[in-house]
């Protein structure tokens, strides 16, 4: 439990922690404490729909059998990342593979037709984008999954590297719009179902490393799983197939990298769909959380000698508030409360709710899917891509979610369940959130089979927009038009002797009203990678008192009385400076 001591400026309910607790609780300074609960007739959001208006054109291919193989629920991802450096978010999607009914078991399916490409849409000065996939030599290869973006050779250039079912690619961003397949060079190629992954500098040696999650031990085998006697046939349960450990990529900084799964402890077997990022436990370092299907979470604790251990149970975040393992799918590593320690977020399936967890500060979580709101307004709806974004820049981060079942038969036999649902947008009011989808545009009154999610300012006009994409359908841009007096800032960290991309980095920025933290990364949702950039709103402030970075490479900087409404570079000093 937590002290309200911890509490910077919310008024989050919280409970009194023991005397032991309160020793190991992570000490910083206090900034005043002021209430930001909303103004009485404060608006919910405003989300347009401008995928034709962008000229953004891209159909997820699924496949659809009779068989009904578990790789055609999956979906696939998205990513927002600035691949020519011209300031602008271009969009990057993942597609899939044809697959026949039957499928031959061992076969890999491959990209036949143009259809099935992997797409790179290039942003252009009007706001409009162009399919450039052909000239970046990004189609892709095998049944994509998942994508992640990063600098991982600190070059200047963000890279990508996209799973699959069927051949894991890194694609090396050559710096003239052309990418280069440098798998087999790099050695991370793989093996099995790879679903997202994760860039992080594991041993802060300024080197990106790689982390790949993998789903099941699956293959293309007729297995009948549904209802014999309704004769009509549903998707295997994950229970039917064995888990399995992710990939650990060490990046040796010669352009190749070394599988360290199990040097790094990192290789228990999981049924592993999301992952993020964050120091939970304030140590200076960066942990680990892996979404799981069915089975219990992980969270890899960093013990800064080479090596993770488990702490998913210990720590209270492996089950649910009833002890229930759940369908772990996307999940967000941020602070959500402003008291410094980062929270989390994983969605799951109908009947399970979406599972928060509130960090105490003592290496433990609350379950706080109920005392949030959380729980209720998701009970009967499925999540996947989940990212925290203060949509409406108040100082609050609030929550945009990605619905719909996985089971295109789930209403035979649950009519009150849906596979194709609305997102959700849940707004954070200080003391819990509350559900404004209804109030935030017509996006949100439209039924989707939602799966991955990216996030990031793509006009750059200090509002956070998304793009998500469907199972089998298209994709969605969807432009963040909230009318807010609301200030903002972001900031673009370019990192020296850390990584160049500050991926770890952890920034606390402090207004008149409260301190708000951010850990930069690209991770967490579902298959997808967002906006590298760190955005904060700022209310009403025009200026931010402070800003404090703590960089991976352990160097902390200091801003002071930075004006607001501006996007930030912010370059690492190359001086080594003293820790706070």
């Amino acid at each position: 439990m937590r002290s309200h001591v911890l509490m910077s400026c919310l008024l989050w309910p919280s409970f009194a922690l023991s005397a032991a607790a309160q020793v190991t609780a992570p000490s910083k300074a206090q900034p005043t404490v002021r209430s930001t609960t909303p103004q009485a007739g404060s608006i919910p959001g405003s989300f347009v729909d401008i995928t034709a208006k962008s000229h953004v054109m891209f159909h997820g291919e699924a496949s659809h059998t009779t068989k009904k193989y578990l790789l055609e629920t999956m979906g696939s991802g998205v990513a927002l990342f600035d691949y020519d450096n011209d300031g602008l978010l271009d969009i990057f999607f993942v597609n899939g593979a044809p697959v026949s009914d039957p499928m031959a078991k061992g076969s890999i399916p491959q990209k036949t037709d143009p259809k099935y490409w992997n797409r790179l849409f290039h942003q252009k000065k009007d706001g409009t984008f162009e399919d450039v996939t052909e000239k970046a030599g990004l189609q892709g290869v095998g049944y994509g999954m998942g994508v992640i973006a990063a600098d991982y050779d600190n070059d200047g250039y963000e890279d990508l590297y996209v799973t699959a079912y069927g051949g894991n690619r890194l694609y090396h961003n050559n710096g003239n719009g052309t990418f280069t397949d440098v798998t087999e060079k790099s050695g991370t190629a793989g093996i099995g179902w790879s679903t997202s992954a994760a860039w992080m500098d594991l041993d802060n040696d300024g080197l990106l490393d790689l982390i790949v999650l993998r789903y099941l031990q699956w293959d293309f085998e007729d297995i009948w799983c549904g209802e014999h006697r309704e004769g009509y046939r549903s998707y295997c349960h994950p229970d039917t197939f064995p888990a399995i450990a992710p990939l650990v990529y060490h990046n040796d900084g010669n352009g190749h990298f070394a599988e360290v799964t199990a040097k790094m402890g990192l290789d228990k077997p999981g049924k592993a769909l999301g992952i993020a990022i964050a120091d939970f436990d304030r140590d200076g370092r960066t942990d680990i959380v892996i979404a799981n299907d069915s089975m219990l979470e992980f969270l890899y604790r960093n013990k800064g000698n080479g090596a993770f251990e488990e702490v998913g149970l210990s720590s209270e975040i492996a089950v649910d508030g009833d002890g229930r393992t759940y369908a772990g799918m996307g999940v967000d590593f941020q602070d959500f409360d402003n008291d410094g320690l980062p929270d989390l977020i994983l969605t799951n399936l109908a009947n399970q709710k979406y599972a928060v967890y509130r960090n105490n500060g003592d290496s433990s979580f609350s379950y706080d899917s109920y005392i949030s709101g959380i729980g209720g307004m998701t009970l009967l709806h499925s999540g996947w891509g989940v990212r925290f974004l203060d949509y409406d820049n108040d100082g609050l981060k609030d929550l945009l979610i990605a619905q719909g079942h996985d089971l295109d038969t789930i209403e035979l036999n649950f009519p009150q369940l849906h596979y194709k649902e609305p997102m959700l947008l849940a707004r954070n009011t200080g003391k819990g959130f509350v559900d404004v989808s209804a109030q935030s545009g017509d996006i949100f009154h439209q039924a989707w089979a939602g799966r991955g999610m990216a996030i990031g300012d793509i006009d750059n006009d200090g509002r956070i927009d998304a793009v998500v994409t469907t199972n089998g359908g298209s994709a969605y841009v969807l432009h963040n038009e909230t009318a807010t007096p609301n200030h903002w800032l972001t900031l673009s960290l370019v990192g020296h002797r850390s990584n160049r991309d500050g991926i770890g980095a952890e920034i606390k920025l402090t207004t008149s009203a409260c301190s708000q933290y951010v850990t930069v990364t690209t991770a967490g949702s579902y298959l997808s990678s967002s906006d590298k950039r760190a955005h904060f709103g700022l209310g009403a402030d025009t200026v931010a008192k402070s800003i404090e970075i703590r960089w991976p490479s352990g160097a902390v900087q200091v801003l002071e009385n930075v004006r607001a409404d501006q996007v930030l570079t912010v370059n690492e000093p190359t001086a080594i400076l003293p820790k706070r």
